[in-house]
C-alpha cells in the first residue's frame, strides 16, 4: 500500500467559550492540531499508512502528543525535538479561521526555528509515495519557506506526488514577502494543488474575474474554477490536476460543493446544504485527505471529488480540528 507523508507545524488550538465563560468555569479546550496534522489524522483514520514531520520542543508535553499522534497511528520518527515552545492559535468552537477573530501566537514556535540542513530528507522520504505541504508553512519566515524547498527538491528527485493545500492566512504573512513572492516557486513541485480561485489569485497570482468580487450563479463559479484549472496547468507543467472548493456562508447557513479539474476532464461534486455548523476548522484539511485518499484508492475523477466533498462537508458537524469520520459514512452521502 502506498504511503504518505505529511509536513508542516504542529498547532495547539485553544478553544474559549466566549462571554466570559472559560475564565467563570477556569477552563478551555485544546486541539491538536494543524492544517498537514489534521490531513495526516485523516488519513490514519481510514488506515492510509502516514507519518507526520514538524518540530517541537523537547519536554513532557510533546512527549504526550506524540504518544497520542503514534496511538493515532500516525509515524512520528521524523518529527525534530528542539526549540523552546509550540505554536498556538485562539478561535471559539464554530468559528471560522479565516474569522478575524482568530488569535495566532506562533511566533518563535520551535517550527519557527527551522533552518535548512536540519532534516534529512533523503532518509525519512524513503519508502513514501506521496508528499503533502501546505501555504501555512512558507507563511513563517523565509527560513522555513528555505526548509520547504529543500524539501521539495529531494521529494521531486525521489518520484514521490506532491500535493499543495492553496489555504491563505492574511495574518501569517507578516515577515515582508508577499505570498505570490514565494508560492509559485514552490508549487512548480506540485503535481496536485488545491484551494480556490480566490486564494489561488492571493498565493500565485492567478487572474480573478472582477465578477467574483460579488454573488455569482453557481454555473460562473464552476467555469472560472475551469479557467483558473488551465491556467496552473499552462504555468506549472508538473500539475495533474486542480480542485477547488466552494463554501457559502450566510450566518448559520452553509453551500458546499467542489470541482476537479484535469486537463481532459472537469467535474462537479454533489452540492450540500445545512442550516448549522458546528466547528467549521479543518474542513478544507479534510478535503485535501479526500482528495489523496481516493487517489490513492483509484478512484475516477467524479468519484474522487465527491469523496473529497463529502468528507469536507461531514467535518463541519463534528468538534475539534480533524475528523472521526469513517470511510462507508463518507460515502453514503454521495452513493445512492
Amino acid at each position: 500500500m502506498k504511503k504518505v507523508f505529511c509536513f508542516g507545524e504542529l498547532l495547539l488550538r485553544f478553544s474559549p467559550a466566549l462571554q466570559q465563560e472559560w475564565i467563570v468555569t477556569q477552563s478551555m479546550p485544546v486541539h491538536i492540531g494543524g492544517a498537514e496534522l489534521n490531513v495526516a489524522k485523516a488519513l490514519a483514520k481510514w488506515n492510509i499508512p502516514v507519518a507526520y514531520c514538524s518540530s517541537i520542543p523537547n519536554n513532557y508535553i510533546s512527549t504526550e502528543i506524540l504518544a497520542s499522534l503514534e496511538n493515532e497511528k500516525i509515524a512520528t520518527g521524523a518529527v525534530l525535538l528542539q526549540g523552546e515552545r509550540i505554536g498556538t492559535y485562539t478561535l471559539p468552537m464554530g468559528a471560522d479561521l479565516k474569522n478575524a477573530g482568530v488569535i495566532y501566537d506562533r511566533a518563535y514556535s520551535a517550527f519557527s526555528f527551522l533552518k535548512p540542513g536540519m532534516i534529512n530528507w533523503e532518509e525519512i522520504l524513503k519508502g513514501y509515495d506521496w508528499f503533502h505541504f501546505s501555504a501555512i508553512s512558507p507563511a513563517l519566515n523565509e527560513n522555513v519557506v528555505a526548509v520547504c524547498d529543500e524539501a521539495l527538491v529531494v521529494a521531486s528527485k525521489m518520484g514521490l506526488t506532491i500535493s499543495v493545500d492553496l489555504n491563505y492566512r492574511a495574518k501569517l504573512w507578516q515577515y515582508g514577502k508577499n505570498p505570490v513572492e514565494i508560492m509559485p516557486s514552490l508549487s512548480k513541485y506540485c503535481h496536485v494543488i488545491m484551494g480556490n480561485i480566490w486564494s489561488a489569485n492571493k498565493l500565485l497570482g492567478t487572474a480573478l474575474n472582477p465578477k467574483l468580487n460579488g454573488p455569482c450563479e453557481k454555473e460562473f463559479y464552476i467555469e472560472q474554477a475551469k479557467l483558473l484549472s488551465h491556467e496552473i496547468f499552462d504555468t506549472y507543467p508538473n500539475c495533474k490536476y486542480v480542485a477547488n472548493t466552494y463554501r457559502f456562508t450566510e450566518e448559520d447557513e452553509i453551500d458546499y460543493y467542489a470541482t476537479i479539474t484535469t486537463r481532459e476532464q472537469h467535474e462537479v461534486s454533489l452540492a450540500y446544504h445545512t442550516n448549522s455548523t458546528i466547528d467549521k476548522v479543518g474542513s478544507g484539511d479534510c478535503f485535501m485527505a479526500g482528495l489523496i485518499y481516493a487517489d490513492l484508492q483509484g478512484f475516477d475523477k467524479k468519484q474522487q471529488i465527491n469523496f473529497a466533498a463529502s468528507a469536507a462537508f461531514g467535518k463541519l458537524q463534528e468538534v475539534g480540528d480533524s475528523t472521526k469520520q469513517t470511510v462507508a459514512t463518507i460515502q453514503s452521502r454521495y452513493k445512492i
